[in-house]
C-alpha cells in the first residue's frame, strides 16, 4: 500500500508513463510484482470514480475538466470506467431532483466524452431507498437501481465484457440494510455470487481478470477510523464488502483475478494480497466539490494494461479550483 494519499505538494509534472502536458501526477505507481520480461501495453484505461455531479458548486463544470483532463492525454485512453456514486444523491432524493442529476451527467458526457465508457452502480446512484427522505412507497417505476441502469445504459447491474484480451467484471457492490432502511449494507448477493462464479468458469486461465466495483472489496482507507479511546477500530458495513473473505476464497481459485478497482472511501490506496491488486483510486469530486479530502486531491486513475497480464495504475490530479 501507500504511506500517505497524494498530495498537490507531492505530484511531479509529467513522467514517461503518461505521456501529455499540461499533466499533473502522484508520485505514486503501482506496478504487478510479477512484471518481468518484454511486454506490450493492449490498452489503456481511465477509472473515474466518485463524480457525484450535481447544479451546485459547479460539479458539472468539474467533471467536464477531469473529461478534459483525459481526453488531452497524448497517449489517449481507450476505454472509461466511471465507478459509481456518478450523481451527487437519488438515494435520498424525489424523482424530479434524481432525474436533474442524470441530465446533467448525460449532457456533461455527450458534450465532453467520445471515448468507450463502462460504468458500475454507487450506493448515491440508487434512487429512493431512503424511503421517507425520497417521499416514494418502492412502487415507482425506476425505484432503487433500475433508474441507475436506465440512466447509465447498463445491461444489468452486474455484468461482464472483454477488451483487449482483459476481461472485465462490473459488481454491484450494495445491498439493502435489513436493520436500517435509511442505510445500506456492501457484499454480493447470492444469485450474483453465482453469476460471478460462472462468469470465471467461463473466462479461459490464460485471460487476466481486472474486477470494478464501487465499495472497496479490501481497503486500508479505514483504519484511519480508529479511536484509541474505544481500543478499536470501527467501520461501517457499507465502507468495506463484508464478504472480503468469501470473495479473497474465490480468487484464489483464479490466479487470472489480476486487479480489483473501487471508489466510494474518497481516498487513494493499494492493497496486495495473495496475488491480486486492490486500488482504490480517490475521487473526481475529491470532498464532494469542496476541496481535498483528507489530503487527497480531486482525480482519476490511468491503467495500462499489458499481453504479460501485468499492469500499472497511477492516480492523476486535474487540478480542480472548488467554486461555490
Amino acid at each position: 500500500m501507500t504511506k500517505e494519499n497524494p498530495t498537490r505538494r507531492q505530484f511531479l509534472l509529467g513522467t514517461a508513463a503518461l505521456t501529455a502536458a499540461p499533466l499533473i501526477v502522484s508520485g505514486q505507481t503501482v506496478q504487478a510484482a510479477d512484471t518481468h520480461g518484454v511486454r506490450e501495453r493492449v490498452l489503456r484505461v481511465a477509472h473515474m470514480t466518485d463524480t457525484h455531479i450535481q447544479p451546485e458548486r459547479a460539479a458539472g463544470t468539474g467533471v467536464s475538466e477531469a473529461l478534459r483532463h483525459i481526453h488531452a492525454l497524448e497517449d489517449r485512453p481507450g476505454l472509461i470506467l466511471t465507478g459509481g456514486d456518478s450523481i451527487m444523491d437519488s438515494f435520498a432524493t424525489d424523482r424530479t431532483r434524481a432525474d436533474i442529476q442524470w441530465d446533467l451527467w448525460d449532457d456533461v458526457f455527450r458534450r465532453e466524452c467520445d471515448i468507450r465508457v463502462k460504468s458500475c452502480i454507487g450506493n448515491h446512484d440508487i434512487w429512493g431507498w431512503n424511503k421517507e427522505a425520497s417521499h416514494t412507497s418502492g412502487t415507482e417505476p425506476g425505484w432503487g437501481k433500475e433508474l441507475a441502469i436506465d440512466r447509465l445504459k447498463l445491461p444489468n447491474r452486474y455484468y461482464s465484457f472483454d477488451n483487449a484480451g482483459w476481461h472485465f467484471i462490473a459488481l454491484d457492490s450494495v445491498r439493502t440494510h435489513p436493520e436500517n432502511p435509511k442505510g445500506y449494507l456492501s457484499f454480493l448477493d447470492d444469485a450474483q455470487y453465482a453469476w460471478l462464479v460462472s462468469d470465471l468458469n467461463r473466462t479461459a486461465v490464460t485471460t487476466p481478470v481486472i474486477i470494478f466495483s464501487h465499495i472497496p472489496i479490501f481497503t486500508v482507507t479505514l483504519l484511519t477510523h480508529g479511536n484509541i479511546e474505544g481500543y478499536r477500530h470501527v467501520y461501517g458495513g457499507g465502507s468495506m464488502h463484508l464478504d472480503g473473505a468469501r470473495l479473497k476464497g474465490l480468487f484464489n481459485q483464479y490466479p487470472n483475478v489480476k486487479l480489483c478497482l473501487s471508489g466510494h472511501i474518497h481516498l487513494v490506496d493499494n492493497v496486495r494480497y495473495n496475488g491480486v491488486t486492490y486500488c482504490c483510486n480517490g475521487a473526481v469530486c475529491g470532498n464532494w466539490w469542496k476541496g481535498d479530502h483528507k489530503e487527497c486531491d480531486e482525480g482519476y486513475a490511468v491503467i495500462d494494461l499489458y499481453d504479460d497480464a501485468s499492469y500499472e495504475n497511477q492516480y492523476v490530479v486535474y487540478d480542480w479550483t472548488p467554486r461555490e
